[in-house]
């Protein structure tokens, strides 16, 4: 397979789109016309990623896409249709290289990213965290957490001076959830990193680093957890509202992040839980575990 080998598109298809021809809305909140963001993450239309891709779009930017394999760029066929799909598996440090050449040689200047990229290997399902293994957990904190690192630092020079960089966390990491096994140090890391990026890139930029801690969420990846599904249904009964966060809501925060309204936040991981945080001690659910037969 050749790194980072995106489709065929003609220097037109790449350069200039449908929005770039028309003018800017009246009223453009989040200021994305003519702007170009890098998205990586996108597995199926549920994705975290897709969502925000797509208001990126129906808001006038630009979006490039980073896929980790061919199998994954031939399942995004229909779904994006048209798009240039670069595959970059994050891993191989030869396709990060690749994918900073390509986007040079192409002349991309971008104006935000999106990294939307988790994985851990529960091989014989969740197991006591001081079981975890030395390859299971640097394999996840590789692709998960230093994967954002070593992007962006391949692709520093093609940053714009105000860009911003959106990472997707987890709504709290100091909650010892069995049903997430070693993910939450993992996420810790990474939301950790966003104050040592901002601080680095900030010796020749104004590139702002940020994350949105994600409550549960009803996606793909996640129902592929064992014991998440158990989990999600325990977030609606103790959210205020008594309904799980929608990804749409996860989506909304990170575009206003990789937009200049939020020009004043960097180093910073904006929770969007619906309210699940300070209702764990809610009447109904406390009521239903002190009258079952507990010891």
């Amino acid at each position: 397979m050749q790194y980072c080998q995106p489709r065929s598109y003609n220097r037109r298809e790449i350069h200039v789109t449908d929005n770039a021809l028309s003018p800017p809305p009246a009223f453009d909140f989040l200021g994305f016309h003519d702007k170009t963001f890098l998205v990586m993450g996108v597995a199926n239309k549920k994705s975290v990623a897709y969502r925000i891709a797509l208001l990126i779009e129906k808001s006038g930017g630009r979006v490039l896409y980073t896929v980790r394999s061919e199998a994954r760029r031939d399942s995004l066929s229909k779904l994006l249709a048209g798009k240039e799909l670069i595959i970059c598996d994050v891993e191989e440090q030869a396709q990060i290289d690749e994918l900073a050449r390509h986007l040079t040689e192409q002349g991309v200047k971008l104006n935000g990213l999106v990294h939307s990229i988790a994985f851990a290997d529960y091989p014989s399902g969740i197991r006591p965290f001081h079981e975890t293994t030395r390859k299971q957990f640097l394999q996840a904190i590789d692709i998960s957490a230093y994967s954002l690192i070593n992007v962006c630092n391949a692709v520093k020079e093609l940053f714009a001076n105000d860009a911003s960089v959106v990472t997707i966390g987890i709504s709290t990491t100091r909650m010892a959830s069995e049903s997430y096994g070693f993910m939450a140090p993992i996420k810790a890391a990474l939301e950790s990193s966003l104050a040592f990026l901002t601080k680095s890139f900030s010796r020749f930029s104004n590139i702002r680093f940020n994350a949105v801690a994600a409550g549960l969420l009803k996606t793909s990846a996640s129902a592929g957890i064992p014991g998440y599904v158990d989990s999600y249904l325990y977030a609606e009964k103790v959210i205020p509202r008594g309904k799980a966060v929608k990804t749409d809501e996860v989506a909304n925060t990170a575009a206003f992040l990789l937009s200049g309204r939020s020009s004043g936040i960097t180093a910073q991981s904006l929770v969007v839980d619906a309210g699940m945080s300070i209702n764990y001690f809610d009447a109904a659910v406390v009521d239903a575990v002190t009258s079952a037969d507990v010891d």
